[in-house]
């Protein structure tokens, strides 16, 4: 049986699945710490994955004590964040050739993520990709981030097609369980920053993939 038998509409998540940005993410962790004379503690990316924006910057505020409020934080990272996603990140290997074979096979494309949607739009200027997506949507707009399904449900929604017809690609454990809470079929995608076992991904997926670029040279998978 395909990767995509019986699919009307893929539902990615951005950073880490689609694009490859976790990188950065972790450098402005740390240079957003040591503004504040800390280190960044090892388990600070696992104890964040999933959340969104505005949860992350609630998170860290209380955690380290940080005297900024949150809006002031996130317009900070916004600022960080804007000139990697501008010039430097880039669609993790076989992405672009996968969504342009979804498009072929006219199934709808969604994006739910925890990210801005200010740092969307920019990576996708960047990418020149905005074409590719039907919905693109942010953890923001709904009421709980991942792992909770809300912001697989909002998108399937906004796409019309029904939770049993959708595919979600992830990287991150919360990711792949809010696409199972969601009931929706769930690709696991490798990151190398993704801070988990990947026998426990495998675990809570229907498929595993190293990277995109494994469904070009294996065309069983369709």
């Amino acid at each position: 049986m395909g990767i995509l038998d019986n699919i009307d509409a893929v539902i990615f998540d951005m950073d880490g699945t689609l694009i490859d940005s976790m990188w950065m993410w972790e450098q402005i962790d740390i240079d957003y710490l040591a503004k504040f004379g800390m280190e960044l503690p090892q388990d600070l990316q696992e104890c964040i994955e999933g959340m969104s924006f505005r949860e992350t910057a609630d998170y860290i505020k209380k955690r380290f004590n940080i005297p900024e409020d949150t809006e002031t934080m996130m317009a900070t990272w916004n600022a960080m964040a804007f000139e990697y996603y501008r010039t430097k990140v880039d669609f993790k290997p076989g992405a672009r050739w996968f969504l342009n074979e979804l498009k072929k096979r006219g199934i709808k494309i969604g994006m739910a993520t925890s990210n801005s949607m200010e740092l969307v739009n920019v990576v996708l200027d960047h990418l020149n990709a905005h074409e590719y997506f039907d919905e693109i949507h942010t953890s923001s707009e709904v009421k709980h981030g991942k792992p909770f399904p809300d912001i697989y449900q909002l998108v399937a929604e906004k796409l019309g097609v029904e939770a049993g017809k959708c595919l979600v690609f992830e990287d991150i454990l919360p990711g792949i369980w809010a696409g199972r809470a969601a009931r929706m079929k769930v690709c696991s995608v490798f990151d190398r920053y993704a801070h988990q076992d990947i026998s426990i991904a495998m675990r809570y997926s229907d498929y595993y993939i190293r990277g995109f670029d494994v469904l070009i040279d294996t065309p069983s998978l369709f």
